[in-house]
């Protein structure tokens, strides 16, 4: 395929174009890949055309050896969309649904017409907020990550903005308090900087305080990754907006979150799916740091998460001095690491 051919081809397809044969590999792949990442047509697609496409599939009849089957990602994407508008649906009804049927996609649930009225109908959505250029990763189907499955509610379909290779990078979350005291600001931007330096990709969930402070080190040092908890085109806090822009053009932006159903239930119902995107950011690194959380905080769901995923939990020193909360020490019998010095962080993870 000639430049110019790619070009149309990305424009149409969500993710970044990744490098050409014949452009400079960025900085970050050359420092991270344990092997090359080659921008693959097989791994990109239109979701205006519906046209299926061949990617890797589990299928019934060998589970060593990847099958291969068409599947389109705009059918899939209309049925994860169709699934969360029936009565009832939640993170829990669904994963139990695909519990019943493990090598089920969203499509073996939702007859074809509906499935392609609610990709249309979030395509246009989609449109109206600019958003132009995005991906998805669909359970069984290219680059999902296997690990997501830990969760305790995995989820099966994720969109997504900006290079989706950053998910194969060793990744460390860095989480806390949104109402963050200067000092905690400062520990999560030292923190950020120090993974940076040591080749981690910084996830966090675009948050105010902790978050937002850990992205922006992240970004001055290295690379880091946004696991947000509203649908793409949506930002919220909404002083974040141009933060999250810049993350999905040069870094990474990913959500869980179904359009439709974000868009027609109210603000109360849809503070539910932030608890879930902890669970999953838990799910798609290999530790998380707590800088600092008070007794109520939704950190702790993520918390809970990783030791339930076994994942690497760590704590700062400073969250167990505070004579105002009981959970640190909880964590810490659970097997949570009490981070002293960081070389306690470094020495865990090896």
């Amino acid at each position: 395929m000639n430049a110019s051919g790619q070009d149309a081809c990305a424009e149409l397809i969500g993710g970044s174009k990744g490098p050409s044969r014949n452009s400079p590999t960025p900085q970050w792949l050359v420092k991270s890949a344990k092997r090359d990442f080659v921008f693959r047509e097989s791994d990109r697609l239109s979701l205006r055309s519906g046209t299926p496409m061949q990617l890797p599939l589990k299928t019934a009849s060998s589970t060593d050896v990847p099958g291969v089957a068409a599947i389109s990602p705009r059918r899939e994407l209309g049925a994860y969309e169709a699934l969360w508008l029936e009565k009832g649906a939640s993170f829990k009804s669904i994963a139990a649904k695909f519990a019943a049927d493990p090598k089920a996609l969203p499509s073996d649930f939702v007859n074809p017409s509906t499935a392609e009225q609610c990709a249309a109908e979030v395509m246009r959505i989609l449109k109206a907020e600019e958003i132009h250029r995005f991906g998805v990763r669909v359970n069984h189907a290219g680059d999902y990550p296997t690990r997501l499955r830990d969760a305790k509610h995995p989820i099966e379909l994720l969109y997504y903005q900006g290079a989706w290779e950053l998910t194969e990078t060793r990744c460390v979350a860095v989480v806390g308090s949104r109402k963050a005291t200067d000092e905690g600001v400062r520990r999560a931007q030292r923190l950020a900087r120090e993974l940076a330096a040591r080749n981690f990709t910084v996830v966090s969930g675009l948050a105010a305080g902790i978050d937002t402070a850990a992205h922006v080190a992240a970004m001055e040092a290295g690379r880091t990754i946004a696991v947000i908890g509203t649908p793409l085109g949506s930002y919220y806090p909404p002083q974040n907006r141009e933060l999250q822009n810049r993350i999905a053009q040069e870094f990474l932006v990913i959500s869980q979150v179904p359009i439709l159903r974000y868009r027609r239930q109210g603000v109360l119902q849809n503070r539910l799916f932030f608890p879930e995107r902890n669970a999953t950011m838990s799910a798609l690194t290999e530790a998380t740091v707590i800088v600092e959380a008070g007794e109520t905080s939704g950190t702790l769901i993520q918390a809970r998460a990783a030791l339930h995923q076994r994942r690497k939990l760590f704590i700062l020193d400073s969250c167990f001095n505070r004579p105002d909360i009981s959970w640190p020490a909880k964590f810490e019998r659970r097997g949570a690491i009490r981070v002293r010095e960081p070389e306690d962080i470094w020495k865990a993870l090896g």
